[in-house]
């Protein structure tokens, strides 16, 4: 009942936060809702559907074991208890997954076996929910490939799009995450546990999955469509690849700046958040709140983690999480949005042994998204160069794609807190 209410709550303030509530096309929102539940019964409960991505899930796995082979012959030495553990399983293990799942994506975008299931997804999106062609593959690609990756697919559509359209584009970005990054969560929420591996591998790849018409229904929602569009298939934009070979060469190099970018950022609001939380821990001495806190919450001090936690536990309650883990199920999602969900699975890999199975399962789904203050410009800058001429709109909604991004990731929790009562 809290994840029902949490949906008509979410919903509700959508639409009075919406451009142009009376052009809201509700049969668009509610096939978008209907389509996550029939998406999360069809992956989580009928036992041949559940089994494929399950063997989907188990195959990411091995390929993250071929991974390690790989640090393991380039970083042997380190790998041999030279370093400490923290820092081999981050460095050596999650960064170069990401090098590696980049490259890979690379080639299978190259060799068009990425476009027949974009294609299909896509199908299935422009015939249930009435979206372009356009649009129907931008979501659809958000769920394999990144949210700067995923606009190249539609990169001649992009100068020519609405309004509503481009909210879309953005909102299924910061909504979904790429297959770069999804191999890296399930080292970081799996450890070296087979199993608990192919558990969450399951899990990301059914969020990142119904996230996507959850992002529709936020992004018309927030934006609705008030200008005459041109129906029919638009066309996936083809690698720039000459062979297999450059692909590989292109994703790896793509891949490596992005592992980097994930490293120096987390290294940075990691600093931040302990000088901010020596300076709160200071206010709370001085103030005697420290005492008061330690005395009658789980913190030990006024800081960065409290704060976030008991602003974002009222809509941890409203997903459906168990009241006694609301304000650490907030905690990550403040720390999602205020940093990214790079920093929060981390914190969520040490938090879970505190928190029920279902819970942690439920922060798995509201953190599956690339929606933080950082993408905004991610994605002004990404998605500007492939549309020079959009890059002043592309700022103005980027606001709104960031709260639409992270009520579609919120929408998909509710789904799957009812579907896990």
């Amino acid at each position: 009942m809290q994840a029902i209410l949490g949906i008509l709550v979410l919903t509700g303030l959508m639409w009075l936060m919406s451009t142009s509530r009376k052009s809201v096309a509700w049969r668009t929102i509610l096939g978008a809702l209907a389509l996550q539940f029939v998406m999360a019964l069809l992956v989580l409960k009928v036992p041949f559907v559940h089994g494929a991505f399950r063997g989907v899930a188990e195959v990411f796995v091995q390929v993250i074991g071929y991974t390690w082979n790989g640090t393991d012959f380039l970083l042997g030495r380190f790998a041999d208890g030279q370093v400490g553990p923290d820092l081999e399983n981050f460095a050596f293990r999650i960064l170069a997954t990401i090098v590696f799942f980049s490259a890979l994506s690379a080639l299978l975008h190259h060799l068009g076996i990425l476009s027949v299931f974009i294609r299909g997804f896509a199908w299935v999106m422009r015939h249930t929910l009435r979206l372009t062609g356009r649009e129907s593959l931008s979501v659809a690609g958000n769920v394999f490939l990144g949210q700067t990756e995923s606009p190249l697919l539609i990169r001649p559509y992009l100068d020519k799009m609405s309004r509503s359209e481009l909210m879309l584009v953005m909102t299924g970005g910061m909504a979904t995450i790429a297959g770069s990054v999804f191999a890296a969560y399930v080292g970081i929420l799996g450890g070296s546990d087979p199993e608990a591996q192919a558990y969450f591998a399951t899990h990301l790849l059914t969020a990142s999955l119904i996230s996507a018409p959850a992002s529709v229904a936020a992004a018309k929602l927030l934006v609705p469509e008030t200008e005459p569009q041109l129906a029919g298939n638009a066309q996936i934009v083809k690698s720039n690849a000459s062979n297999f070979l450059e692909a590989i060469t292109n994703g790896t190099r793509d891949g490596l700046s992005l592992a980097a970018n994930v490293g120096v950022m987390l290294l940075v609001f990691t600093a931040f958040v302990y000088m901010v939380n020596d300076l709160l821990g200071w206010v709370g001495g001085w103030t005697g709140a420290n005492d008061a806190i330690a005395a009658s919450t789980a913190f030990d001090s006024l800081s960065m983690e409290w704060i976030l936690g008991y602003i974002g536990a009222p809509i941890a309650w409203l997903v459906g999480v168990a009241s006694e883990d609301i304000v650490l199920v907030g905690q990550l999602l403040g720390e999602k949005t205020v940093i990214n969900e790079f920093y929060a699975y981390e914190t969520l890999g040490k938090l879970k042994e505190n928190m029920s199975d279902r819970s942690v399962l439920i922060a798995t789904y509201i953190l599956c998204g690339f929606a933080n203050f950082a993408s905004i410009g991610i994605q002004v800058g990404g998605i500007g160069v492939l549309a020079p001429s959009r890059r002043g709109e592309l700022a103005k909604l980027g606001f709104r794609a960031l709260l639409a991004g992270t009520v579609a990731c919120l929408l998909t929790a509710c789904v799957i807190s009812i579907m896990h009562p």
